[in-house]
This record gives C-alpha cells, sequence and structure tokens, in this order.
C-alpha cells in the first residue's frame, strides 16, 4: 500500500480524502500546518516514511511554499502542490521549488489518485529495468535515482531526473512536449499547463554549468538534449 502525507488546513476535506484513498490503497496520515509537515518529514520515525507529499499551499504557521523552500535539497519525496483554482503564479513558484506536479482545489478525489498514482509510479523503479544509463559525460543510476555528470553528482528531483532519462533515451533527437508530458507526467498535454516547460527550465539551469546551452527548446516542436 503506498503510504503518503497530506498536509492541509481543512479537517473535512482531509477526511474525506483519506477514506476515498485508504478504499483505494493508499494510506494517508494527515496534518494540519506546515510545521507539523515538516516535523514528520524530519522525524526519524520508520513509521513516517512516507512514498509522497499532498502540501496545500495555503496553511496556518507556514505555509506550502515556505514548507518547500525547508524541504533538504537531499529530501527525495515526490511532491504534489494543492493549489487555489487560477493561481498560476502559486503553481509555477511551486514547480520552481521542485514540486512534482499540481492539482487545483476543490480537487476530484478520483483525479488526486490518478495523479498519486503517476507520480510514485515514476519515482519506483522496476526490478527489470537497466540500472544505469550511461553517455558520453552523462550517467543516471536508475535504481538509486543518480544523476552525474563528468563524475560530479547533481541534486535534481524526481520529475527532473525522468526527464532526463526520456530525453537522454532520445539524445540528439527533438522530442515533443506531447510526448514528455504522456512519458514524463504521465498525462496528456493541456493548454496553457506550464508544468513541462517550468521542469525543464529548473533542470537546463542546473545542467548550464556543464554545457552553455544543455537543452534546447525548439520553436513550435520540443525539445533536444545536446548536452
Amino acid at each position: 500500500m503506498t503510504h503518503i502525507l497530506l498536509g492541509d488546513d481543512d479537517e473535512e476535506l482531509t477526511q474525506l480524502l483519506q477514506e476515498y484513498l485508504y478504499n483505494h490503497e493508499v494510506s494517508c496520515d494527515c496534518v494540519y500546518d506546515g510545521e507539523q509537515v515538516l516535523e514528520r518529514l524530519r522525524s526519524p520515525d520508520p513509521a513516517h516514511r512516507y512514498d509522497l507529499l499532498v502540501l496545500d499551499i495555503m496553511m496556518p504557521k507556514i505555509d506550502g511554499l515556505n514548507v518547500l523552500r525547508q524541504l533538504p535539497i537531499t529530501s527525495q519525496i515526490p511532491v504534489i502542490m494543492l493549489t487555489a483554482k487560477g493561481d498560476e503564479i502559486d503553481r509555477i513558484i511551486g514547480l520552481e521549488l521542485g514540486a512534482d506536479d499540481y492539482i487545483a482545489k476543490p480537487c476530484n478525489p478520483r483525479e488526486l489518485l490518478a495523479r498519486i498514482n503517476a507520480v510514485v509510479k515514476r519515482a519506483s523503479i522496476s526490478a527489470v529495468e537497466i540500472t544505469a544509463l550511461v553517455h558520453d559525460r552523462l550517467l543516471l543510476d536508475q535504481v538509486h535515482r543518480i544523476c552525474k555528470i563528468d563524475g560530479v553528482e547533481l541534486q535534481v528531483t524526481g520529475t527532473e531526473f525522468d526527464l532526463l532519462v526520456a530525453l537522454l533515451k532520445q539524445k540528439g533527437e527533438v522530442v515533443s512536449k506531447e510526448w514528455l508530458s504522456q512519458t514524463v507526467l504521465q498525462r496528456e498535454l493541456q493548454p496553457f499547463d506550464r508544468s513541462l516547460d517550468v521542469h525543464v527550465s529548473r533542470l537546463r539551469k542546473k545542467l548550464q554549468p556543464f554545457h552553455h546551452e544543455p537543452i534546447k527548446a525548439i520553436r513550435g516542436k520540443g525539445y533536444q538534449l545536446v548536452l
């Protein structure tokens, strides 16, 4: 059973989601402010090890964006942000701070479940998969989810790692945004959804110390890994 942490101060909503998710093989611990979220994630208790964090932006004590800022750089927990409908700037900031995905409130429990399953699936590696992808300067260890360039380990989020895997497998080719969205985000590309672009932008900045233009944006077509 997938084990997640849900941080949201709406107790009625969290109870509804908790019951729905449990009936679909997702156990959910609920906390109601940002301080409690950080306490749980920093706890050494094995019971507080989670496969994913669902995090509301508007929370007391510490809001969701500041929770993201305070997560350690080595934290590999995937994050889905809960954002108010229409607050695109909060979504973009959340993605820039390392969130893997977002969903607008009020959210449909079924859609949230689909997003949780997609993100957890991306974060897990099947034993039959290749342990490492190696090409020239780049090494991607798919079991430990470690990225190295010229032997230097690069801190990337789970979604950024999956983007690199997808782009490396198609290295030198122009990869469409539609294909990347389906492959990496596990959903169809929607109009005005900038999630993919933000993830690529963050990844490009992390790669730039090693190459001046590691990922090219081909207007009207998609992206090309040239590192």
